[in-house]
């Protein structure tokens, strides 16, 4: 790349029309536990979820002297290096530097490592796909970087963002002993439940062209966020795009390696790797088993789309069966240490679930030390069973 003199005037522009669209109204779960006095902070997420947003609202909060916001993929990269940029708004006085997808950025690490290196007195915080965790080979981050990962909204976030109103998250214990309160009674949980599965999961939810946006998501991901990072030449990214549609008809998916093998002519390690990528990139959960004693890798139980818009997106008519497991799955993830259970559907925290509808029994949990039913389309707890919806809460 040829270097030129840098000149940030146009950047600057840039930060300032985006920070003019946004507002602190809302702020993401994550954003209170994230310790943005941190010299290199990473915020990894999937494709839509709000890191951009997340960025701008931090500077909103803050203030944006001596701070620059820049995305990966400007223009402006195809002509300077970002270490240079660096190195040149460090010069003028800059404390705080802000890369938004910084996957887009070829060769990122090795930059970001000379930054934290050469430049010490400059903060960089920057986000990135998920799949920035598979990174091989160039600068290893890993001992230098605060690394934090944003997940999809939440039952609450959303209705916080949709509803405007005041909602505490709860932990998984309180959640358990019936302490996450409905306080608005003008309206139910249950209807708002539902319209969350199908359009609740991501910010632009609300927006109007939902259905175009979230098939925007899934396409880029699969067509060009993959295929550009794992460097896939065309029949390879063909070949991922047919893993996901067939994973996408099959959830909850129990891996048969030997039937994928045979009608995708796909061999079984390049599944095992399209998989890793699909689960990094936020399109897939991998539900695995419990490891125990020496066994290190622990065997995957089932896959599932990584959240029930996904599903509503890519079936006509998804199984609900497989929408309540996804969603709880989704959430219980995020702070927890979720596994299959070898009795029923889920073990976190050692605490057994069995997920179902409004009649769903517990003959699953009858010789598990302690084990809860959660039902979907009920409103309030009854000893161990648990509206489905209520978990929704838990951050």
């Amino acid at each position: 790349m040829k270097k030129k003199g840098v000149n940030m005037l146009q950047l600057q522009q840039t930060m300032q029309r985006l920070l003019d669209t946004k507002d602190t109204r809302f702020v993401r779960y994550l954003y209170h536990q994230i310790n943005w006095d941190g010299r290199l902070v990473a915020i990894l997420g999937a494709r839509g979820v709000g890191k951009s947003t997340m960025l701008l609202q931090h500077i909103l909060l803050t203030g944006k002297e001596n701070t620059l916001y820049v995305t990966a993929d400007d223009f402006y990269f195809s002509q300077h290096r970002l270490f240079d940029l660096a190195l040149a708004f460090y010069q003028q006085g800059g404390k705080r530097l802000l890369i938004d997808e910084i996957h887009k950025y070829h060769a990122w690490s090795t930059e970001i490592k000379n930054i934290y290196d050469q430049i010490p007195k400059l903060q960089v915080i920057y986000t990135g796909s998920s799949i920035l965790d598979l990174e091989r080979g160039g600068a290893d981050l890993s001992r230098r970087k605060s690394e934090y990962h944003l997940a999809p909204l939440s039952f609450r976030e959303w209705l916080i963002m949709k509803m405007g109103w005041q909602m505490s998250a709860y932990s998984l214990e309180d959640i358990l002993a019936g302490k996450a309160v409905w306080a608005h009674p003008e309206e139910r949980p249950i209807a708002l439940f539902k319209e969350y599965l199908r359009h609740g999961v991501f910010p632009f939810g609300l927006e109007s062209d939902f259905d175009l946006h979230i098939q925007g998501v899934l396409k880029q991901v699969v067509e060009n966020d993959i295929p550009n990072y794992a460097e896939m030449n065309v029949a390879s990214a063909t070949n991922l795009k047919k893993l996901m549609y067939v994973l996408s008809q099959s959830v909850p998916f129990k891996p048969n390696f030997s039937a994928l093998e045979r009608d995708l002519n796909i061999n079984r390690n390049t599944i095992v790797q399209y998989m890793e990528y699909l689960e990094k990139a936020q399109l897939i959960n991998v539900l695995r088993e419990k490891a125990n004693g020496m066994k290190m890798l622990q065997k995957i139980n089932k896959v599932y789309l990584n959240n029930p818009n996904f599903a509503y997106a890519l079936t006509e008519s998804p199984n609900i069966g497989n929408i309540r497991e996804t969603i709880f799955l989704m959430w219980l993830q995020v702070g927890h240490t979720i596994t299959a259970s070898p009795v029923s559907d889920f073990e976190v925290d050692n605490i057994t679930f069995e997920v179902g509808g409004k009649n769903k029994g517990s003959k699953q949990l009858k010789d598990v030390a302690r084990g809860y039913v959660v039902r979907d389309d009920i409103e309030y707890v009854a000893g161990n069973i648990i509206p489905l919806w209520m978990f929704g809460m838990i951050y």
